[in-house]
């Protein structure tokens, strides 16, 4: 079994409303709470990252499984939300919503849309960041094959 270790650094200087740095191998951001809850609304959130996680391991994970079945597209492309509610103060991230968009082939057979179909489910479920979650944040496919 491998085992693959990611670093973050992050650095806090100030109170609740102010703003942070997150640095990665390959990014380096400011980080603050989301203008929706209250805060100064610069740069990214953890809000926003839970969902470019899931989102962008889903659209991989799809992209892979399609290319490992043979399935030709000319293009991929995705919109995803991340709703989060917020009752007596407690914040929950209820729910991720992708919206994949899958432009097949001109020539794509009844069976290769069918099966491209399944992929975006399959890929859902086979996601890293959509197993992690898994029982706290319900994630959802509302895919649209073209």
């Amino acid at each position: 079994m491998a085992e693959h270790q990611f670093h973050l650094k992050a650095d806090w200087p100030g109170l609740r409303n102010d703003v942070g740095t997150i640095e990665t191998l390959n990014m380096k951001t400011e980080v603050s709470i989301p203008i929706e809850m209250d805060g100064p609304g610069i740069g990214t959130n953890p809000d926003e990252m839970l969902l470019g996680a899931a989102a962008t391991c889903y659209i991989i994970t799809l992209a892979a499984m399609m290319e490992r079945s043979h399935i030709a597209k000319q293009s991929l492309t995705m919109e995803s939300v991340g709703v989060v509610d917020v009752t007596n103060g407690i914040i929950t991230y209820k729910k991720i919503i992708h919206k994949p968009t899958i432009t097949l082939m001109e020539n794509a057979t009844d069976e290769e849309k069918k099966l491209t179909k399944r992929l975006t489910e399959k890929a859902e479920a086979s996601c890293m960041i959509s197993r992690a979650i898994r029982g706290n944040v319900e994630v959802t496919v509302e895919e649209s094959i073209r």
